[in-house]
């Protein structure tokens, strides 16, 4: 059998309980490899810089700063590592910023022990860990920036060759999200999220999901 390339993670906890949980639940993993530990914004900061990373797991409560920061800085820096928030609970509004700031799943606390290895998985394969109540919040706060953006600068509109849903789906895409949970989150078919993405490919003259987002990026259609 040929081996398999571990997940390479770094995690971010403050609490010593929950810390022991992890190291508990990842013991008999062997394609995760945990690099390190962090109990604070300065430890993490260390071992970021330190050490070659395919993922962060982070709490976004510390002792010495807020996570959200972390993660936008390690998502600027790092654009190949997905981000997983420990979250406390699935309605914690900090879920929706960190998301948007550029984490791509979460895993509650409480779940640790039967979540937890299966969304590091998922996350490593490409896949999103966002339940579509958390999903919908970020397509709120998405289409709230979109209006303010248009409203502010009235030319935008016109340099977007994309429908608002059009647009929509460019986000959820640029997130992770598959079109199965796409079509969830929009309340909409599978076939219609691929009919919708087709368009996108052929306005943006592109071929793929990575072209995509990049070419939308070139474009300042997203951040």
């Amino acid at each position: 059998m040929a081996n398999t390339a571990k997940i390479k993670v770094i995690f971010i906890e403050s609490e010593a309980n929950t810390r022991l949980r992890i190291e508990q639940a990842l013991a008999s993993q062997n394609d995760i490899h945990v690099i390190g530990f962090a109990a604070s914004r300065r430890q993490a900061e260390q071992l970021l810089s330190q050490f070659k990373f395919q993922m962060l797991v982070a709490d976004l409560s510390l002792p010495d700063g807020f996570g959200l920061e972390l993660i936008r800085q390690t998502a600027a820096k790092h654009s190949d590592v997905d981000i997983m928030v420990l979250a406390d609970s699935s309605d914690d509004p900090h879920i929706v910023s960190a998301i948007e700031y550029g984490a791509t799943g979460y895993v509650l606390k409480s779940d640790i022990e039967n979540n937890l290895v299966d969304s590091i998985r998922l996350l490593a394969a490409g896949g999103s860990t966002v339940s579509p109540n958390v999903a919908k919040s970020v397509l709120r706060a998405l289409r709230s920036y979109t209006t303010h953006t248009i409203e502010k600068t009235p030319t935008s509109a016109q340099t977007n060759p994309l429908s608002e849903r059009e647009t929509e789906i460019l986000h959820l895409l640029a997130k992770g999200m598959s079109f199965n949970e796409i079509g969830e989150i929009l309340t909409i078919s599978p076939h219609t999220v691929t009919a919708h993405i087709k368009k996108i490919y052929r306005k943006l003259q592109v071929h793929s999901r990575g072209e995509a987002v990049y070419e939308a990026a070139q474009m300042g259609l997203i951040s």
